[in-house]
C-alpha cells in the first residue's frame, strides 16, 4: 500500500509540475489556507497585474472572518453539516471584476469577455475529520451581478490612481442579476510524510444563478509544515511554518454568469453563447505561504485555459494576510 501511495504521489508531482504555469479565483475552503485556528481575520487580493497582463478577470478581493460565534449566523443552518467532525464557520465578503482584452474601445468586442463585476456575502463552514483524514466544506453565496458591483468606477479609480488608461466600454458590461450560489467541496489526505510533504486529492460541486459547475484536482504542500487534516482545532502544532504548494483543478462547466449574463435578466448587450463555452478547463495555483505563530502571508499566481472558443488562457496573481486570534 505504501509503495503505491508512493507512486501516484510521484506520478502526480510530475504532472503538476508539467501544468504549473498554467487556476482559480479567491478560495476559503482549501487545505492550504488552513491558519490551524477557528478564529481568525484574513485579506486576499487578486490582480493580473502581478503577471503583466490587464484582462479577463482583472482584480479580486475578499476579506473573510472566521469566529465561532458565526455558528449563530441563521443562513449557516443551510449549509451541510458533517457529524464527528471539528468546524469552523466564516464569512466573506467577495468583489470581482472581469474586463474584454482591451479597454480602449467603446465598441462592443464581439469574440471577447464581455465586462461584468460581481459582489457577493458567502456563508461557509469546513469541517475537519482528524480521524479519517478528511475536510468537508459548503458555501452559500448571494449577491449581485452588474453595474450594481460598481465594476466600472472601482476599475476607472484604480486606473487613475496608478496614472494607467481610462477603461472604456463598461456600458456593455453584463447587466443587474441576483446571485444565489452553493458549493460543496470534499478533500482527503492521501500521502503524508512527516511535516515536509502532503498530497490531498479535491472535488467540487457549485449550483445556482452564478456558476454551475464540477470540479476534480489535487493539492501537493512542501516544505515546513503541518497536516490540516492532523491537527484538532487550536491544538499546537509547529511554531512556523514555511512551504509551497500546488492545486491543478479541470472543471467541467455548465454555466458562468460573467460570461454568459445572469440567469434571471436577458437585457445585457453581449454575451457569449452557450455553444462557444469551453465545457472543460484547466486551472493550477502555485503558491508559497508562510505562518509564525498568530500571522499568515501568502503569494501565490494562477492562470486558467481558455473560457470560451475564442478566448485566451489567462494568468494572475494574488496576496494573502491573516492574522489569528488564538
Amino acid at each position: 500500500m505504501a509503495i503505491m501511495q508512493k507512486r501516484i504521489f510521484l506520478s502526480f508531482l510530475g504532472w503538476s509540475i508539467a501544468v504549473a504555469c498554467l487556476a482559480q479565483r479567491i478560495d476559503n475552503t482549501a487545505s492550504f489556507l488552513h491558519t490551524g485556528s477557528d478564529k481568525f481575520i484574513r485579506f486576499h487580493y487578486d490582480n493580473d497585474l502581478f503577471t503583466g497582463s490587464d484582462y479577463y478577470y482583472t482584480q479580486g478581493y475578499a476579506l473573510e472572518v472566521v469566529n465561532p460565534a458565526l455558528r449563530k449566523n441563521p443562513f449557516t443552518r443551510l449549509l451541510i453539516k458533517s457529524g464527528g467532525s471539528q468546524t469552523r464557520y466564516g464569512l466573506a465578503f467577495e468583489h470581482t471584476g472581469f474586463t474584454p482584452t482591451s479597454i480602449r474601445s467603446n465598441a462592443i468586442r464581439v469574440g471577447d469577455r464581455p465586462f461584468a463585476a460581481a459582489m457577493l456575502l458567502k456563508t461557509f463552514s469546513i469541517a475537519t475529520d482528524t480521524l479519517h483524514r478528511v475536510s468537508v466544506s459548503s458555501e452559500l453565496s448571494m449577491g449581485m451581478i452588474g453595474p450594481i458591483a460598481l465594476g466600472n468606477e472601482i476599475q476607472t479609480s484604480l486606473h487613475r490612481l496608478t496614472n494607467g488608461v481610462e477603461p472604456l466600454g463598461w456600458q456593455h458590461q453584463i447587466r443587474n442579476d441576483v446571485i444565489l450560489n452553493y458549493t460543496f467541496s470534499y478533500e482527503k489526505q492521501l500521502y503524508a510524510w512527516r511535516h515536509a510533504l502532503l498530497v490531498s486529492a479535491m472535488g467540487r460541486a457549485q449550483a445556482g444563478t452564478f456558476s454551475n459547475r464540477l470540479q476534480t484536482g489535487m493539492v501537493v504542500m512542501a516544505g515546513w509544515l503541518n497536516s490540516p487534516f492532523g491537527l484538532t482545532l487550536n491544538q499546537r502544532g509547529l511554531p512556523m511554518q514555511l512551504y509551497v504548494y500546488a492545486q491543478p483543478i479541470v472543471s467541467l462547466v455548465g454555466y458562468d454568469a460573467t460570461l454568459q449574463g445572469g440567469l434571471f435578466s436577458r437585457s445585457s448587450p453581449y454575451v457569449i453563447q452557450p455553444d462557444q463555452l469551453t465545457r472543460a478547463t484547466l486551472q493550477t495555483t502555485i503558491g508559497a505561504a508562510f505562518t509564525y505563530k498568530k500571522l499568515y502571508l501568502e503569494y501565490y499566481q494562477s492562470a486558467l485555459s481558455r473560457e470560451f472558443e475564442t478566448g485566451r488562457s489567462h494568468r494572475w496573481g494574488g496576496l494573502k494576510f491573516g492574522v489569528s486570534f488564538r
